[in-house]
Parts: structure tokens; C-alpha cells; sequence
């Protein structure tokens, strides 16, 4: 038999809540009362909360309990006087769930659906608590649990396949721990409402011919944007090389290029679009903007007018025109593959890497 019984084993309680725990040992072992001691997490507590209540039973009174220090519970456990473990029970101490809150969700190309939630106000309860995610079509649906948590962040959930359009889904998450299960409101979304999809493709950037201020860009809608199903509305941002802060073109609308105007001669620009699918068939909702585009650059054509107003002399200017010239076709060599590839694209490349060394030749000559 086991040397002695520890009750109430393993309790579950309210924050706030006191307790009283007896360890009794076993008549086959020659201990008493007095012989006996407790630990809560490896901590052993003051006799003043202990209490004999009979010949070979120890009591110890808790007060005030707080949150489980982890959500497997708290060790409470009965020593004998050399140290040996006797008995041991969990505490678990903490609240019961709220009501999950913030339920949104979204369907990459519709082809899946992802929902993440918030666990309600206060979130912490100090044990372990269970989210389920349950789903099913408005009318006539039959109740479905999702099986991949953890997608998109700590409380998400991921449904791989199987949905259907033009049938609106009734959506919640259920929360549940030891004290108590909490059931969030009932999100309803039709999938073609929540759409997003990946980023425009095939972006480019290329001068206006020799206008200082304008380039020119144009990109490929996304494939899932080919169908039918949904129109789109586009979003450009760009930044000056040097510079972190993005400027936002909004009113692209739902073309596939756009114009550029207003920016520095001479400088180099990075470019980024992205889209906003909404359904023709749906209730007209905004959409959900997919992520940005990965970043392309471009310059724009250098001003011929120097900044004093005055032209340099010619020597001058074939001396500068000299040196670019050689130092472009020393990189010519290390990144073109034949002739196909010298274009106004390839001299883009170069001046981005001109101004990157010059940038890091000049950073050099700060340093002391």
C-alpha cells in the first residue's frame, strides 16, 4: 500500500479560495503526526498552519491561494521527518475561461480558411484551457471541429479544404478548462467576403523615357483574381532608397499599371504593389489586402541642369563620362551574360550599386 493518502487529492480552486489538506499514513508504516511535514512547490510550509487530527494525520491549512505558478498544477506534498516522500497532490488554482472575442477570418484563393480569436479580456486563467473552433453551414450544416491549430499564432486554427461558396458559414470557439467551458458569440461570413490572395506578380519599374520625375509601373494580377468570381482594386507604395518611410498611391483602382510623377531626377526608388480582392457574386465587402509585393527598384533619368545653374566645362564633363563609362562595363562584365541582357534594366542594377558604393566610401571616410 502506498505509505499515506493525501486528501482532497489533486482539487481544483477558484483564486482567492483557502484550503485544508490531511495527509494520513498508512498503519503498515511506524509514523506519527508529529513525524510529518508538507511542501507546496518545494517550498516547506510554517508549522503554524499545521493541525493534528489524530494519532498518524497531519493537517495543513492554505489561505488565499494564487494562480497555479504552471498549468500542470501546484506539488503539495506530505514528508516524513528525514525528508521521504510520502504523498503528493496538485493544486490547480485559477479562473474560469472567458468568452472568446475578435473572431476574423480569412481564405487564401479560396481554397482554405484561416480564424484566429482573442481569449477574452483578461486571457490569463493559470490552467490549461482548451480552444475548439466549430463551424458549419448556416442552414442545413452539421457541426465541424478544426483539427490544425496554431497556424497563424497561438489562438488560430487552419481548415485545409472542403468549403463551399454561396452558402454562409456559422463560425465559434468554444474555450474550456477545469473550472468551466465558455462559448464565444457566432461569427457568420460568406467565403468569397474573406478572400485574400497572393501578391501581384511580375512587377516592374522602368523610366518614362527621358522624363526626370515619372517612372512607369505595371504588374500581373494574381491568379486566383482571374477568375470570374472577383474584381480587384490595387495599392502602390514606394520609398526613396536611402529613406524607410513609404508613400502610398491609393487610388490605383483596378489597373494593372500606373504612373509615378512628382519624384527626384537622378534617384533610385523601390516599388511594392499589393491587392484587394472583392467578390462580384458577395455582398460587395471590402476584401482583404494581400501582403506586399517583394521590392522593385529603379532610377529615375539624372537632370541635365547642375544645381548652381551653370553647365561644367567640357573637359570636365568628358572626364566624368569617361570614368562612369569605365567603371559600368567593369560591372558589365561580373553580371551581364551577353548581349541580350544590356538594357536600360542592367544600367538600373549599376546605378543602384554606384550609389550604394559611393554611400559606403563615404560612410568609411566618417569613421575616425
Amino acid at each position: 500500500s502506498d505509505p499515506a493518502v493525501i486528501s482532497p487529492q489533486d482539487p481544483t480552486l477558484v483564486i482567492g479560495s483557502s484550503l485544508v489538506a490531511t495527509c494520513t499514513v498508512s498503519p503498515d508504516f511506524p509514523l506519527k503526526a508529529e513525524d510529518l511535514y508538507w511542501t507546496l512547490n518545494g517550498r516547506r510550509l510554517p508549522a503554524a498552519s499545521y493541525a493534528a487530527l489524530g494519532p498518524s494525520t497531519l493537517s495543513v491549512a492554505l489561505a488565499h491561494l494564487n494562480g497555479s505558478r504552471q498549468q500542470s498544477g501546484d506539488n503539495l506534498v506530505c514528508h516524513s521527518r528525514d525528508g521521504g516522500i510520502l504523498a503528493g497532490s496538485c493544486l490547480y488554482v485559477g479562473l474560469p475561461p472567458e468568452k472568446p472575442v475578435n473572431i476574423t477570418c480569412w481564405s487564401k484563393n479560396m481554397k482554405d480558411l484561416t480564424c484566429k480569436w482573442a481569449p477574452g479580456t483578461e486571457g490569463e486563467t493559470f490552467l490549461h484551457t482548451n480552444y475548439t473552433l466549430k463551424y458549419k453551414l448556416r442552414w442545413y450544416g452539421r457541426d465541424n471541429t478544426c483539427q490544425e491549430y496554431h497556424t497563424a499564432g497561438p489562438y488560430s486554427c487552419h481548415i485545409p479544404k472542403d468549403l463551399a461558396l454561396f452558402t454562409p458559414y456559422e463560425i465559434w470557439v468554444e474555450a474550456s478548462n477545469r473550472l468551466g467551458v465558455a462559448v464565444s458569440d457566432v461569427v457568420m461570413l460568406d467565403i468569397l467576403d474573406v478572400v485574400t490572395t497572393d501578391p501581384p506578380s511580375d512587377v516592374h519599374v522602368s523610366r518614362v523615357g527621358d522624363l526626370e520625375d515619372q517612372l512607369s509601373v505595371r504588374w500581373s494580377s494574381p491568379t486566383a483574381l482571374k477568375d470570374f468570381f472577383f474584381q480587384a482594386k490595387y495599392q502602390i507604395q514606394y520609398r526613396v532608397e536611402d529613406s524607410s518611410e513609404w508613400k502610398v498611391v491609393d487610388d490605383v483602382g483596378n489597373q494593372t499599371s500606373c504612373r509615378l510623377a512628382g519624384l527626384r531626377p537622378g534617384t533610385v526608388y523601390f516599388v511594392q504593389v499589393r491587392c484587394n480582392p472583392f467578390s462580384s457574386y458577395g455582398s460587395k465587402k471590402a476584401g482583404i489586402w494581400s501582403d506586399w509585393s517583394n521590392p522593385t527598384a529603379a532610377s529615375t533619368p539624372r537632370s541635365e541642369r547642375s544645381a548652381g545653374g551653370c553647365d561644367p566645362k567640357g573637359g570636365e564633363q568628358n572626364t566624368t563620362l569617361r570614368r562612369e563609362l569605365k567603371q559600368f562595363f567593369g560591372w558589365v562584365k561580373k553580371h551581364a551574360y551577353g548581349c541580350s541582357n544590356l538594357g536600360i534594366k542592367l544600367y538600373d542594377q549599376w546605378r543602384v550599386w554606384l550609389q550604394k558604393s559611393h554611400k559606403t566610401r563615404n560612410q568609411v571616410g566618417k569613421e575616425p
